[in-house]
């Protein structure tokens, strides 16, 4: 087969035409075949949110499964609110791609995420009465303005306490921009848990006049938006300690597809998009643990596709990444010399070649390249947690929006 990594090396797509992904256009389409046939959710998870390549194949997916396939959602990590604004912007709404990730996750916020919901949005000019959605995996989250309005109500209705509370929220607010627990790694953190400072906000809310009974409306609104800010702040990697709330986001999927009925695609990291179980390098001692894909699988069967965007090596901007450590299946695909190929694990005669227990590099924000070999994700068996596997030569950093 064209696709298996193993075949002789003229059995692979020419390495003329290629794309900006260093697959061919026609590769692409043939690919987009295979992955939508019989899909109903299609997860395309990348190994890392940094590189410009991996980016650029999803969304040339993505555009193929919507032009000729006929999914019509978009779900990706962040917030019910952000992901609202960025489905009003596709949907004919005003402002900019750019002003509509202004709220976004940070990973979100780039270029390549620009101009891909500009290419939705004149899909869906074109197909009004069938447009392309987008939905969050997460609840309705806190936002800067919360922050703001929750300061501002401090100012006007005590403003002896003003500088207490700003001493809790300004410097968890930052969390909205680089995770907190991407700030521990980095060493940037000022040191006292967010939640406990967003807690401590929450008691001095609570202590003003007014709050909380119901005919201080404006007051109640404050307490919504403080609730949401430690939620936001308990609910994060940092708050949890661990990279629970998949099965929750698993949740959202499923209802959003069964309440529309529309054919979705889920964009996130191969941590969350992997079909089944997974171990994380970096924290083996929690075991085993259910990823959004596995839960998603559990209740599609193979009419969920678990698509997998991996890479050998590169400049991220962030950090440059090494080839790959011998143990990880990323070094095994790098071993064929060619800018981009893919295999159909569905494939028995692939699958038997290739499936096996694997660990897939992951590159997070927390990645560090002397600990390389152990920034992975660690699966019983390749084949059950990916359908196909795709994998990048040499790949770039994407562009930030300021």
């Amino acid at each position: 087969m064209k696709n298996d990594t193993t075949a002789p090396r003229d059995s692979f797509p020419p390495a003329i035409g290629l794309s900006d992904t260093g697959l061919s256009d026609a590769t692409l389409d043939d690919l987009a075949r295979e992955i939508a046939d019989a899909a109903t959710i299609v997860g395309i998870g990348e190994s890392t949110r940094f590189a410009r390549e991996t980016f650029d194949v999803r969304d040339q997916l993505f555009r193929r499964l919507v032009r000729h396939h006929g999914f019509r959602a978009l779900a990706v990590q962040d917030g019910a609110g952000a992901a609202a604004r960025i489905d009003a912007y596709v949907r004919g709404g005003e402002g900019s791609a750019e002003s509509a990730l202004d709220g976004a996750w940070r990973p979100w916020r780039t270029a390549e995420m620009a101009a891909a919901l500009e290419w939705i949005r004149a899909f869906n000019e074109e197909h009004p009465d069938d447009p392309v959605r987008i939905f969050g995996v997460k609840p309705m989250q806190a936002q800067d303005a919360d922050y703001d309005a929750v300061l501002e109500h401090v100012r006007e209705s005590a403003p002896e306490l003003l500088a207490e509370v700003a001493s809790h929220l300004d410097p968890i607010r930052t969390a909205h921009r680089i995770d907190e627990h991407v700030q521990r790694a980095q060493g940037t953190h000022p040191g006292r848990p967010f939640a406990e400072h967003a807690r401590d906000a929450l008691a001095l809310i609570r202590s003003l006049p007014g709050a909380g009974r119901d005919e201080g409306i404006r007051a109640e609104g404050i307490m919504a938006r403080m609730r949401l800010i430690v939620d936001f702040h308990e609910g994060s990697v940092a708050g949890r300690g661990n990279l629970a709330g998949d099965a929750v986001w698993a949740d959202t999927i499923s209802d959003a597809q069964r309440r529309t009925g529309l054919r979705m695609v889920y964009w996130d990291g191969i941590s969350h998009t992997s079909a089944a179980e997974r171990v994380v390098g970096l924290a083996p001692e929690r075991g085993r643990q259910a990823s959004v894909g596995s839960a998603l699988r559990e209740r599609y069967g193979a009419r969920y596709v678990s698509v997998a965007i991996g890479f050998h090596h590169g400049d991220l901007g962030v950090a440059v990444v090494p080839e790959p450590a011998g143990g990880l299946i990323d070094a095994r695909l790098g071993e064929v010399d060619l800018p981009a190929h893919w295999l159909d694990l569905r494939n028995d005669a692939v699958r038997r070649r290739w499936d096996g227990p694997a660990k897939a590099r992951v590159i997070s924000g927390v990645y560090d390249p002397s600990r390389d070999a152990a920034e992975h994700m660690a699966v019983a068996s390749l084949a059950d947690a990916f359908d196909v596997l795709i994998h990048i030569r040499q790949v770039s950093p994407v562009r930030w929006l300021p």
